[in-house]
Parts: structure tokens; sequence; C-alpha cells
């Protein structure tokens, strides 16, 4: 069950927001250091969800996409201090954040593609396992 999972990889973007956010180079700090807290507490509600039967299908795929964006997003830092010709450093606290969010992001879609995988083989294995219904005479 990936629930669990979620709400785990969705806290540690929080925190990767607020840190970020809290270590900021540029007073004030900037609003958008805080966009792996925002993409983390998406994560978290779909976790939550997730813990209802009913919704955990909708809700695991959500947190998919969710992270598959956050993975997509994560290199927008990178990008940005790359566009602006002073050269790329790795360890400005920027950098750091999108690093963090794009490994973060990379590990979760990882493992719901796994967990997706392993959900449809159990269904095909239990499909298989009910008797064949006859047809009525």
């Amino acid at each position: 069950m990936m629930a669990w999972p979620t709400v785990i990889c969705g806290a540690l973007l929080v925190l990767v927001g607020i840190v970020g956010y809290g270590t900021s180079e540029v007073q004030p700090p900037s609003m958008t250091a805080l966009i792996p807290a925002l993409f983390g507490a998406a994560l978290i509600v779909c976790g939550v969800l997730a813990f209802n039967d009913k919704l955990r299908k909708h809700a695991m795929h959500l947190a998919a996409v969710i992270g598959l964006l956050g993975l997509a997003g994560g290199f927008m830092p990178l990008i940005r201090q790359i566009s602006k010709g002073d050269g790329f450093d790795p360890f400005k606290k920027s950098a750091i954040a999108g690093e963090l969010m794009i490994l973060i992001c990379a590990v979760f879609v990882g493992m719901c593609v796994n967990s997706f995988i392993q959900a449809r083989k159990a269904r095909k294995a239990a499909e298989a396992a009910e008797p064949a219904s006859s047809p009525a005479a």
C-alpha cells in the first residue's frame, strides 16, 4: 500500500520547502522557495485520501501525476541558474532544493510505477483464479 510512502515523500518535500525558505540567501525570501512544500502538501493530501479503499486508486494516480510534475519542476532552479550565464553551482541553496525535489519525486514516481505494476499483476492473478462461470441452461 502506497499511502504511507506518499505521506512520507510529501513530508520530505514540505521540509525541503520550509528549510529552503528559512535559509534563503535573498532577504526577504522569495515565495518560490516554498514550491517544494506545495507539492509536498498535495502529496500528503493524496496519501491521506489513499487510506480510504474507495478513493485509493484515484488518489494514487493523482499523486503519481503530482510526483511527475514535481520531478519536472525540480529542474527549474537548475535551468534558471544555467540560463543566467554565471555558470552552474550545484551547492547553491536553490539548486540543492531543486536537486532534492528531483530525487524525492523520482524515487516516489518509481515506487508508484512499481506499485501499479504489482496491483495489475495481482488483479490478473485474482481473475485467473476465479472459476469460470458456466452459462445457465
